[in-house]
């Protein structure tokens, strides 16, 4: 089957598993995989620090910076977006040329999972995760083709399942003479 050949962007809210799938759904579709967070890191530092010093406002703005670098590199790939990538207007704008894979979880399961100390928006206010989603969760929706949950499933089946949409994603996207590319509507897969 073909893949979309363009980056296919996975977003979501904090610790819900946006790494550690993207990764093994690259590896099983054979595609390179990228971490915006990690390219901001190699390039700014680390996230929390520059939080301290600089400010959201600053890091949203070079985060999207980061993204469009990052999105404008041909070819298929994966690409995972920090929690807060959709909330610049400019981002989101980007992901509508792309397919996008909404992955979600539950409060209960990042407290459970997650590394608090090395997320600055959860690190004084664990609970504070809830009231983030529900102010992203519109965006994450206006943006998403598919939405996954990681609470659900295994990662092993999780990838599976998200490389099988990938793939059928790039064959209804593949150009067919005298038609429009199809996207698929926003549906939820478990």
């Amino acid at each position: 089957m073909r893949l979309p050949d363009r980056a296919v962007v996975f977003v979501g809210p904090m610790a819900a598993g946006k790494t550690s799938l993207g990764k093994r759904v690259a590896k099983e579709l054979g595609v390179p995989f990228v971490d915006t967070d990690a390219v901001f890191v190699r390039q700014h530092g680390q996230i929390a620090e520059f939080f301290t010093t600089h400010g959201e406002a600053e890091f949203r703005r070079i985060e999207a910076e980061v993204i469009a670098a990052e999105l404008a590199v041909p070819g298929g790939r994966i690409v995972a977006l920090g929690g807060g990538a959709v909330l610049r207007e400019s981002t989101r704008e980007l992901l509508a040329g792309h397919p996008v894979v909404l992955l979600m979880t539950t409060q209960e399961a990042v407290l459970r999972t997650a590394n608090l100390a090395r997320r600055p928006l959860l690190r004084d206010d664990p609970e504070a995760w809830g009231r983030i989603l529900a102010e992203r969760k519109p965006l994450y929706d206006e943006v998403a083709d598919v939405t996954y949950r990681t609470d659900r499933a295994t990662k092993e089946q999780l990838a599976r399942r998200v490389a099988q949409w990938a793939r059928s994603f790039g064959k209804k996207s593949a150009p067919q003479p005298g038609a429009e590319a199809a996207t698929p509507p926003n549906r939820s897969e478990s």
